[in-house]
């Protein structure tokens, strides 16, 4: 199982917190090449156990999760958010969308 550092998100025009973020994405430590996927891509692959995602925050690595919504939607949120995905919100767009 890889695990990937998010560093960037693409944000939705959308204020429910299941749909906020669109896209994650990071550089590839191996070969520095940009990659990104889809919120419902990333949650896939984490439930699938294909892959963990994880951000850097205060000098640390913070597990990135599946959350569920009020409504049960799925949604990706750091380990230690509550129900808002504030972690990831914090990340700067991506520039390669």
């Amino acid at each position: 199982m890889a695990d990937h550092e998010i560093s960037c998100i693409l944000r939705s025009d959308r204020a429910e917190v299941h749909e906020r973020i669109s896209q994650i994405g990071g550089v590839d430590p191996a070969d520095g090449k940009r990659w990104n996927l889809s919120q419902a891509e990333a949650i896939h692959a984490i439930q699938a156990g294909r892959a963990n995602f994880y951000v850097m925050a205060g000098g640390k690595a913070v597990p990135i999760v599946v959350g569920t919504s009020a409504w049960g939607s799925k949604y990706l949120k750091a380990q230690v958010d509550r129900e808002q995905p504030s972690t990831l919100l914090n990340l700067p767009d991506c520039p390669y969308f």
